[in-house]
């Protein structure tokens, strides 16, 4: 899930080193607005589900008997829409917030304040983080609030406040959900083996069928902060198996999967391999469910994978023909392509940099995704080509601090780490 925004009168600047989330008025929670003894019942099993990585079709029955047990209980048509897949899920939501209207306030706050990431804006689901923090200062005693919000700070790049939240759900009552987030602590802190072992313990009180992304792409991340490509790839090949098994594939195609393993390859020498995963990813799209444009979206980034790759191979022209048919698309894209700039300018520069032209790569990649910190690499090694060391130095140091959650972190850390040890 992703992300979040300003601190308003939480104060989340603070929380990592105060005890954060004080407790507030005593037992303030949610009241749910059902008289259904079955729907609150339902409720509790379909949450602790989704706290234990338990995903797929089986969720989406059980949100349907939720519903069934009360048409009009907000929370129920809301968590329905949470477990559909696609267009379905927008439609469900925009019913629960008409419901939520006769809810009781936080019930209703909650399911307005989510809009931003429910209806699928990309970034713009940082918008949702005020809104869910003041949830938080009112309802000090309503578990839910923080496990979302941990979530959106987390894909806010906000690490040490997400882990105030999550330390604050936890007291409110441990889940795998909530300790396999806070095992991301120790990735950042440089204790890989510490946080495998966290991972691992997740991993062992699971119950059967369970798909545990977290995990899973923790223990990636582990592995390729120390160097360990190949345990790398393990971890998410055994993701996709779990996947596959429990039907998710059928809900959202297993193209993310295949894609980290491409970037993990490329990024490693190993060419022909990255090549051939980007494409086994884009298989899964075409007779997906997924909308025109997000299949469009990810036909784009199949010709962003295959530009990079086809640049480290030296095949520079190709390459350049990869990023103009990126270039195009954003272009005919119209206003929707527009968020897709500073990821051509990635890619732009990406190629400049291995055609050796470090002055077009910096160009680029001065108008690429500035907190990314794979972007920020190549800006960095961009630099160093230009002889600009104290240029290089500084962005190098901004990528060792960088509290980034995805992929691109343990991918630019260890470079970045070494050559300011070097300096």
């Amino acid at each position: 899930m992703s992300k979040f925004r300003g601190l308003g009168l939480v104060a989340l600047a603070a929380l990592a080193s105060a005890p954060a989330f004080a407790q507030g008025p005593a037992g303030k929670r949610f009241e749910w607005t059902t008289r259904s003894t079955e729907a609150t019942t339902l409720l509790a099993e379909l949450q602790s589900r989704i706290e234990s990585f338990q995903v797929g079709p089986a969720n989406v029955e059980l949100a349907k008997k939720l519903v069934a047990a009360d048409p009009g209980f907000a929370m129920g048509a809301y968590y329905l829409s949470a477990v559909l897949p696609g267009p379905e899920a927008v439609e469900q939501y925009e019913k629960s917030r008409v419901l939520a209207k006769n809810a009781s306030d936080g019930e209703r706050r909650f399911i307005e304040g989510m809009r931003h990431v429910r209806l699928n804006q990309g970034l713009a689901f940082r918008k949702s983080i005020p809104a869910l923090e003041a949830l938080a200062e009112d309802y000090p005693n309503e578990r839910l609030i923080f496990v979302i919000l941990g979530q959106l700070l987390n894909g806010d790049n906000q690490a040490d406040a997400a882990s105030a939240a999550f330390r604050r759900a936890q007291q409110l009552g441990r889940s795998p959900r909530i300790d396999a987030f806070l095992a991301a602590d120790d990735l950042l802190k440089d204790r890989y083996a510490e946080a495998r072992a966290s991972y691992q313990a997740v991993e062992k009180s699971l119950p059967k069928g369970s798909v545990p992304f977290p995990v899973r792409f923790g223990v990636t991340f582990s592995h390729l902060y120390e160097g360990g490509v190949d345990a790398a790839i393990k971890s998410l090949e055994t993701y996709l198996s779990e996947y596959r098994a429990n039907g998710l594939d059928q809900q959202f195609p297993e193209v993310f999967i295949w894609n980290a393993i491409a970037r993990i390859q490329l990024e490693n020498g190993r060419l022909q391999d990255a090549l051939g995963s980007y494409a086994r990813g884009y298989e899964s799209v075409p007779g997906s469910g997924l909308p025109e444009d997000q299949k469009q979206t990810w036909l784009g980034r199949l010709h962003h994978g295959k530009c990079r790759v086809l640049a480290r191979m030296g095949k520079h022209a190709e390459a350049w023909s990869e990023a103009e048919t990126v270039k195009k698309m954003i272009i005919d894209g119209g206003d929707a392509g527009r968020q897709y700039w500073p990821a051509y300018h990635y890619l732009a520069g990406y190629a400049k940099l291995q055609a050796g032209d470090a002055a077009a790569a910096i160009e680029h990649l001065l108008q690429a995704d500035p907190n990314d910190p794979f972007h920020a690499l190549l800006l960095a090694r961009a630099y160093e080509s230009a002889g600009r060391k104290g240029d290089a130095k500084k962005v190098y140091e901004k990528i060792v601090s960088s509290q980034w959650p995805g992929i691109e972190r343990p991918l630019a850390y260890p470079e970045a780490k070494r050559k300011l040890m070097a300096s």
